[in-house]
């Protein structure tokens, strides 16, 4: 039985250890060590995620969720508001996105361990640098998952608010290379590659195009000093869809007027790498994961919500790589900011939520 104590002391000692992206070495050790004190087989792969695995009758599932933060996320003091509210102190953010879905899916394996009934096979992955663009699942080791569908337990909201929804999202990365030269001695011997990147960026789609297709350029670096013509500057920046065939169209676009500036500065170099970073999808009632997770809700008087958003998560990844994924709430909201909270019952019942799924 889902446990209301056991999950919230789970929660506050994940909270307490500080995971900022790129820095979750100490919470993937006690990830690790808290699965394998459950019976479950657990490593890391060679990218650090926390994989792993659970025997059962069946077909297995996935759980999967990610245990880095954003920032403000270092030295977190959670603050309770009531009996069924958590918040930070307002100087970081709670980290809930994602600690709670991390003490979900520990507590529905004791749940399963202590019960003992039938349950189906469980997988479990517990991915890095999900903030910074879902490093750790575009490089996990999919070698050691036989899943075909999972539940990936990252959205704000109960776990009847389901990503019904998801954009394609393309990158790009752009390089000029100019030449340098004294700017004030003799600046014509200078090929000016920030110049030359203004004028690929003002032709790069930004910002809303429709209610589903938005574009952005979010960084440019380029130059060392005021007084030298810059020979180097990169942009990068994104665009995504929920229809393929609208981000398909705007980086042919893309791709075209970096053509047109090279041919306009045959000197300087241009390099442009635009790169699908996840497929996008929507969720159908015959969806393998859809049949998996909206018996379980229903079956406790919940009535599934899906619904498009326009962010990705690790289950777009694990599309791509052929598991069927079904995003749900774990009672987060106001996630990435300073006023993050969750609510203690809707965390309980995404807990009971997954527990009836892997029931069956």
């Amino acid at each position: 039985m889902i446990n209301r104590k056991r999950i919230l002391q789970a929660f506050l000692e994940l909270i307490a250890i500080d995971s900022p992206s790129g820095q979750e070495d100490a919470v993937a050790e006690d990830l690790q060590r808290r699965l394998a004190a459950l019976g479950l087989e657990a490593w890391q792969d060679a990218a650090g995620n926390v994989l792993a695995r659970l025997p059962g009758k069946g077909d297995p599932v996935l759980l999967s969720a990610h245990m880095d933060t954003v920032e403000p996320g270092t030295g977190i003091k959670p603050v309770f508001d009531g009996d069924d509210i958590i918040r930070s102190d307002g100087t970081t953010i709670l980290g809930a996105d994602n600690k709670g879905g991390c003490a979900v899916i520990l507590e529905v394996l004791q749940s399963l361990s202590e019960d003992g009934a039938s349950h189906r096979p469980v997988e479990v992955a517990i991915s890095r640098g999900e903030e910074i663009g879902l490093v750790g699942a575009s490089q996990m080791d999919y070698s050691a998952i036989r899943s075909k569908v999972a539940i990936v337990i990252d959205s704000g909201g109960p776990p009847s608010d389901i990503q019904g929804q998801a954009p394609f999202h393309y990158v790009y990365d752009i390089e000029v290379t100019g030449r340098a030269a004294h700017a004030g001695l003799e600046p014509e011997k200078g090929i000016p590659a920030i110049s030359i990147a203004a004028e690929i960026i003002t032709g790069l789609p930004q910002g809303r195009f429709d209610y589903e297709t938005t574009g952005n350029v979010g960084r440019v670096n380029g130059g060392l000093v005021r007084n030298a013509v810059p020979d180097l500057c990169r942009i990068e920046g994104e665009m995504r869809s929920m229809d393929r065939l609208k981000v398909e169209d705007l980086v042919a676009r893309a791709r075209s007027h970096v053509e047109n500036v090279r041919r306009q500065h045959p000197e300087a170099g241009i390099d442009a790498q635009f790169t699908m970073a996840y497929p996008g999808y929507e969720l159908t009632e015959d969806d393998p994961a859809a049949q998996l997770l909206y018996p379980a809700l229903r079956s406790l008087g919940m009535e599934p919500n899906p619904h498009p958003v326009g962010g990705g998560t690790d289950g777009n990844v694990f599309r791509g790589n052929g598991i069927a994924s079904i995003v749900i709430g774990r009672g987060g909201y106001n996630q990435h900011t300073k006023d993050e909270y969750l609510v203690i019952p809707e965390m309980l019942d995404c807990a009971r939520v997954v527990e009836a799924a892997l029931r069956g």
